[in-house]
């Protein structure tokens, strides 16, 4: 996005004329002007020197009599479903500008820009493009806080691949996620951490951190090129408020140490004797590798900044609070030092988690991954809206695009409903599978969590019947969770099962969590699962990556079905589990033409 477009141009302007303009404004080019009969086009160096084009001259400086205008510039075919709002107040709250957005259709991205200037810019994509064409014509000029709107068109490299699939539905998702970037930007490193800083303060220190009329906070902003959120109106009564800082983690860093010398000075000033420590919140998806094995990681931070660092118990967790809180104290300089390693460690486990999505979720045939709610659409975001309602505590906030670990969680804004286009049976409905999957003795308790409090939270979130059948004797070393669910309930349901097992240490820090997996199959499909000489088995196995066994001399059960094992980690199964649930199908409709044509099918004798 550094190709500029120049309108309202004077016939009597020249590229000389607007070589000029650019050269006074200090504002760089890197190709000659192509000026047309009222409008130009000139290639800026980079995104950043476009936007500050923009920025500085649009509707400001006048040439010949005529105000420019300066916008991207963006081909017709590329004029589909991706804008950019800029001029946007600089102490905003995401939540209002979520709900004005969403008034116009599907918010699938909004990702914001980091510029010079003091009001924020963001790029938005709606899922259809009459939505916002919708948009650009009611925010275009649209006034906030006495502040201009500005909304105009980005390239969207998707629009000429997907124009012939979406059309104008409304509320249409394209499977996986969105790319993020622009063509001409290459390799460009992200401005803006996909992960938020999450801050708990002491309510009587919010007003000192928001200054006088907000000039204090907004002074931070502008020094570390961040917006921050601070979520004073919730849990009104509270001791504590949360902030969510968003920026690079270089800006969160700095953003978090000015606020940690603001509450120093004021209890100074105000004569608080205790220690005041820094609390950062983290969601409970991320906490199991931060603290790693026995420890290890945690105490190796505490050693290197000189800090003492204690995480909340698990049993303050609820279906609206998925964060601990991780408490520091030490120096001022030294919890700074911290609060830099521990979010690192927190950005890697995120970035490993998006990295394995990516991988795998184009690989397992037959399951919608944007119905699971488990990925956001803003991949690469900060501000998607909830899709579900929910309290509005503040500390869910900073998480409605970004608690998105691939093992899943209890978490409000995760869809709830699932779709119904996977595995349709032939009459149409969403076919329930049974899936039994052994994990160890030991971890029972965990699964179950307090009082059955965390089974059941998983069961309402995976949309699926979760039940852990009697052990098989008291020295058994493996214990058996029956699943039943659709696939999407299946994927939410046993990934946050191998989740939570890696998260309560049962797998060693490097060791990947596999587990055994048992599916029932017709015994007449069972032959085309092996494969003649067992080469359907075998490219199954190559191609997940799982050991897929059909135990020889079966005897079929009482429903007539045979059991197929299935070994590996969680992608490697999911993978297996929906190939052979695919192949299932396949035999199923190959003898659905042969029963229709006899009349209605009879009933299989047991």
């Amino acid at each position: 996005m550094n190709k500029l477009y120049i309108g309202n141009v004077s016939e009597q302007a020249s590229a000389l004329d607007l070589e000029s303009i650019f050269e006074q404004w200090k504002i760089p080019f890197s190709a000659p002007f192509l000026v047309k009969s009222g409008y130009a086009f000139v290639d800026c160096p980079d995104e950043k020197v476009a936007m500050r084009a923009i920025d500085t001259l649009s509707g400001k400086v006048e040439l010949h009599g005529k105000v420019l205008e300066v916008e991207h510039s963006v081909p017709k075919r590329q004029r589909s479903c991706k804008l950019q709002i800029r001029n946007i107040p600089p102490h905003m709250q995401w939540e209002v500008l979520d709900g004005l957005l969403a008034q116009y259709g599907t918010v699938e991205s909004c990702e914001q820009v980091n510029t010079d200037t003091e009001t924020a810019v963001v790029n938005v994509r709606y899922a259809a493009k009459d939505q916002a064409r919708e948009a650009l014509d009611k925010l275009n000029g649209f006034l906030m806080e006495n502040y201009a709107l500005k909304v105009s068109y980005i390239p969207d490299e998707n629009a000429a691949a997907d124009a012939p699939a979406m059309g104008n539905r409304r509320g249409f998702n394209p499977r996986g996620p969105p790319r993020q970037g622009s063509p001409n930007l290459g390799a460009r490193p992200k401005l803006q951490s996909d992960v938020p800083l999450r801050m708990l303060v002491p309510t009587q220190f919010v007003g000192a951190i928001i200054g006088k009329e907000g000039a204090t906070i907004r002074n931070i902003t502008k020094q570390t090129h961040s917006k921050i959120d601070i979520h004073r109106k919730e849990n009104a009564g509270a001791a504590e408020k949360p902030i969510t800082v968003h920026s690079t983690p270089e800006g969160c860093s700095s953003a978090c140490r000015s606020i940690m010398e603001i509450m120093q000075k004021e209890a100074i000033d105000t004569k608080i004797t205790e220690e005041i420590p820094l609390k950062i919140l983290a969601h409970n998806n991320f906490v199991g590798r931060l603290i790693g094995k026995e420890g290890r990681n945690l105490k190796k931070i505490e050693q290197d900044t000189d800090t003492k660092i204690t995480i909340s118990p698990l049993q303050d967790l609820t279906l609206y609070n998925p964060e601990r809180t991780i408490t520091v104290k030490g120096t001022l300089e030294a919890c700074a030092k911290a609060e830099e390693e521990i979010m690192k460690k927190i950005r890697e486990s995120y970035e490993n988690d998006v990295a394995a999505m990516h991988l795998q979720s184009n690989l397992i045939p037959g399951l919608n991954l944007n119905a699971l709610g488990i990925f956001p659409g803003a991949a690469g975001g900060g501000m998607s809206s909830p899709v579900v309602s929910g309290p509005p505590a503040g500390a869910q906030a900073g998480y409605q695009s970004f608690g998105c670990s691939v093992f899943g969680g209890e978490v409000p804004f995760w869809a709830s409903t699932l779709s119904t286009s996977s595995s349709p049976t032939l009459s149409g409905q969403v076919e329930s599978e049974t899936v039994h999957l052994f994990i160890p003795a030991l971890a029972v308790g965990a699964i179950i969590g307090k009082q059955g409090q965390h089974i059941k939270q998983l069961s309402r979130f995976a949309g699926a019947s979760i039940k852990i059948a009697p052990a098989d004797g008291v020295d058994a070393k493996q214990r058996m969770v029956i699943i039943t669910g659709p696939p999407e309930a299946q994927f939410k349901a046993q990934g946050r099962i191998f989740g939570k097992l890696k998260e309560e240490n049962f797998f060693g820090p490097k060791e990947e969590v596999k587990l055994e997996a048992h599916i029932k199959v017709p015994s007449f499909a069972a032959g085309r699962v092996i494969g003649k000489g067992g080469k359907t088995v075998n490219e199954l196995q190559n191609l997940t990556s799982a050991e897929v066994v059909v135990p020889r001399d079966q005897t079929p059960d009482e429903d007539d079905q045979v059991v197929v094992k299935i070994t590996g980690h969680f992608y490697a199964s999911q993978l297996a589990q929906r190939k052979i649930q695919e192949i299932i199908s396949q035999v199923r409709r190959q003898q659905q033409p042969k029963a229709s044509a006899t009349g209605p099918p009879v009933a299989r004798r047991k």
